[in-house]
């Protein structure tokens, strides 16, 4: 005798209204599967949205994968599925068997709001409850001023398939457990504020590294379970470290079990291919102007802020939705209603996504991967903004990485590649990335990068991060720059953890260990990155030197740093820098140390100011300026 699933009221009229009207945030309350009982049944409510479906089904290993034993039904217009099936528990496979009302066409899909999901290559989606104990109380209740603007954000971008694997066993990766054993006490020592993880989000190619996103609202099941995950997480809110998640919304695969043809129509993507297609990535592009979608794609991004307690999201390839012909060719893109090439559903959407995440979770941050001009990405909606809190200075990245490409002999011929960004600095809200996309796909690691022998490869390297902490900006530095890997990043292997052993890369650990723990100890350095007030050029100018010197200030004007760097291999004796005060400027760090491989030179701890004017300034500093160094001075 056929089993049916029966009906329920899970879903409530006002649910499916704010589905259909493109503001239900909290979806994944709703649909999907979720364990319960009606009457004194055991079993699971399930519901989906195909709303071109003519029959739905479920199917999974507790009937043997019976495509007609369990339908569901419609609930009235909505296009929404539902139905519960007694006997199915946690832990159980799924799928949704959809025939199409056009065409006959049948399908077996994965279940969009699945919690968990086979371990790839395998598809199904895995009945799941979300109970766990959380532990993270007191970093909940005061992480707003660690996520904040005037707070030291330093992120360490990270894959956790490839940051450490166990040789003697296969060379598999961590498990989250494992990862929470080991990573937030080594982001500890070495002073990172918060980690940032590549899409944890399950993706059926794995080289992928989790931009080829198929469960939403699922964690890749990869390294374990949800609840492994928010273990992981919770032990890292323990130790001090946020943690921000890559979410992409811009596109998604097409494997047949994913959202693509979802109900035998292009029911979550364009149908049009000059809308809904992405050249570059041959992935779906989502429709951004139904409202449907929109109720998927900002419950996603609130499900991660809700059950993994993230303290914030990078929303991947933001340029690529803001324009309609991103990557496109003349007569490959079709223009908006007023003949442009700005994506207005896009454009509506990311507002709506960061008022709802800042609305719901005021005490987190969005992230704006995007590299065009486009203006006002990290200011608010009602300003005309897009409403991000920050964006990634990408135009800083690459300015700042070819110019250190280059022979030191040829930098004062590119001097302007090192002040240019200050020109537009505070225009937005920015971080600046040196990220997984520089050091990979046949980029070559930063070190490699860097110009000369290997001793200055190391000391233009130091060079860089000393810089980079330097300016204004929040900071963000992929895994294994931190001591200098010399090979590009490779997803299907472990970081190379035994260069640490070695002097010139344990030396740029350290290094980066006291960029961060100076960068969280002096208000001047991270209070006002965000605002024009704490920031002072002393010179920018001297090209044929090739050096830079700037101030940066605290909101209280206490505390003034003076950071002064020489992008040449050439020691600078007696060089004046002009300062705001005299007195003892105490010499905080020198990137050319012994402690980090350097030859050893510097100030003897500090300068006496003296009473000659310079740089417009009533004192100056006589300093000597190491090879290829980055000095951080504060008047005592």
């Amino acid at each position: 005798m056929k089993k049916t699933a029966g009906s329920t009221q899970h879903l409530t009229d006002e649910d499916l209204y704010l589905f259909n009207e493109g503001n239900h945030v909290r979806l994944y309350d709703k649909l999907g599967a979720h364990p319960m009982k009606r009457g004194k049944t055991e079993g699971t409510h399930f519901a989906v949205w195909a709303p071109n479906a003519n029959e739905v089904h479920v199917m999974g290993d507790f009937n043997y994968w019976n495509r007609t034993q369990n339908p569901l039904l419609q609930r009235g217009h909505s296009g929404i599925w539902e139905g519960f099936v007694p006997g199915v528990k946690q832990g159980h496979n799924y799928k949704y068997c959809i025939i199409s009302k056009y065409g006959g066409f049948r399908c077996e899909k994965a279940d969009p709001f699945a919690f968990a999901s086979e371990v790839p290559p395998k598809t199904a989606s895995v009945v799941r409850e979300l109970d766990y104990k959380w532990e993270d109380q007191n970093w909940m209740k005061t992480r707003g001023e660690a996520n904040g603007l005037k707070g030291p954000v330093s992120i360490y971008e990270m894959h956790l398939g490839s940051w450490m694997r166990i040789p003697e066993e296969g060379n598999r990766p961590l498990t989250y457990r494992e990862l929470a054993e080991k990573l937030p006490g080594y982001l500890k020592r070495l002073g990172f504020s918060h980690v940032e993880m590549m899409p944890v989000t399950e993706h059926p190619f794995y080289g992928s590294w989790g931009y080829q996103t198929v469960g939403y609202f699922s964690p890749t099941s990869r390294y374990g379970t949800p609840q492994d995950l928010m273990f992981l997480i919770d032990r890292l809110h323990q130790e001090g470290i946020g943690v921000i998640l890559d979410w992409v919304p811009a596109h998604f695969p097409t494997d047949m079990h994913g959202l693509e043809f979802f109900d035998g129509t292009h029911l979550y993507e364009h149908a049009d291919p000059r809308q809904g297609f992405h050249p570059d990535w041959k992935s779906s592009i989502f429709n951004f102007g139904r409202n449907e979608v929109k109720s998927f794609l900002l419950s996603s991004a609130l499900f991660w802020l809700d059950k993994y307690h993230a303290d914030g999201l990078r929303v991947d390839a933001v340029a690529s939705m803001l324009y309609l012909d991103y990557s496109r060719k003349k007569g490959e893109w079709i223009p908006n209603r007023h003949g442009g090439n700005e994506n207005l559903e896009a454009i509506a959407f990311l507002k709506q996504f960061n008022q709802v995440i800042y609305q719901h979770f005021p005490d987190t941050q969005t992230f704006a991967e995007e590299s065009t001009s486009w203006p006002m990405v990290s200011r608010p909606t009602y300003l005309g903004g897009l409403g991000f809190g920050i964006k990634w200075d990408m135009g800083w990245m690459h300015d700042t990485l070819k110019y250190f490409s280059k022979d030191p002999v040829y930098r004062k011929y590119h001097h302007n590649a090192l002040n240019f960004r200050m020109l537009y600095a505070f225009s937005e809200n920015f971080i600046l990335p040196l990220s997984h996309d520089e050091v990979t796909h046949g980029k070559g690691s930063l070190l490699n990068k860097m110009a000369g022998s290997d001793w200055q490869k190391f000391a233009n390297l130091r060079l860089l991060y000393g810089a980079m902490f330097a300016q204004p900006g929040q900071k963000l530095l992929f895994m294994g720059c931190e001591f200098a890997q010399w090979k590009e990043w490779n997803h299907d292997t472990s970081l190379d953890w035994h260069l640490t052993e070695h002097a010139p890369h344990s030396g740029m650990q350290k290094w980066v260990s006291d960029l961060n723990a100076l960068y969280r100890g002096e208000p001047a350095l991270h209070e006002l990155n965000c605002n024009s007030a704490g920031f002072e050029w002393v010179d920018a100018n001297d090209s044929q030197q090739s050096v830079t010197a700037l101030l940066r200030k605290s909101s209280g004007g206490e505390g003034t740093i003076l950071s002064v760097c020489n992008f040449t291999p050439i020691v600078r004796h007696d060089y004046l820098v002009g300062v705001p005060q005299g007195g003892f400027w105490k010499e905080l760090l020198n990137s050319d140390a012994y402690d980090y491989w350097g030859s050893g030179l510097g100030n003897q701890g500090g300068v006496e100011a003296q009473e000659t004017s310079m740089h417009g300034r009533p004192y100056s500093l006589r300093i000597t300026l190491p090879p290829l160094s980055a000095l951080f001075f504060k008047a005592q």
